[in-house]
């Protein structure tokens, strides 16, 4: 799998990236959770290292199920996330206000299952 350089820090990720959206929101009913994390494992098993989802994909529920499936393979992946609607949901409009940036935050890293810590 090619690898690609992210910005100035050398993070480094795989050449394709997985969108996790489609795991359980978004078209049709989505994949059983079980069935969504042994794809996430294969696909890590293939070389994909850059997982993307959002808070808003389920509202939280997609963050959840990637946060599983991919803890025990956490130090061999990136995960990003995205966020900027009021309560996780686009037709609520937007909220980016500093506190509400770092609440959002803390919240996606619990259920990404880092342990990864803001400052």
């Amino acid at each position: 799998m090619q690898k690609r350089k992210l910005g100035n820090s050398g993070l480094e990720v795989s050449a394709l990236g997985f969108g996790c959206m489609s795991l359980n929101f978004l078209d049709g009913k989505g994949l059983e959770k079980k069935e969504a994390i042994t794809l996430l494992r294969n696909a890590v098993e293939r070389g994909i290292t850059f997982f993307d989802t959002a808070e808003a994909y389920g509202p939280y529920t997609n963050e959840e199920i990637v946060g599983e499936g991919l803890q025990p393979l956490r130090k061999d992946v990136v995960i990003a996330t995205k966020f900027g609607c009021k309560d996780a949901k686009p037709t609520t409009g937007l909220d980016s206000r500093p506190k509400t940036i770092r609440a959002v935050a803390e919240a996606s890293l619990k259920r990404l299952r880092t342990d990864c810590k803001l400052p």
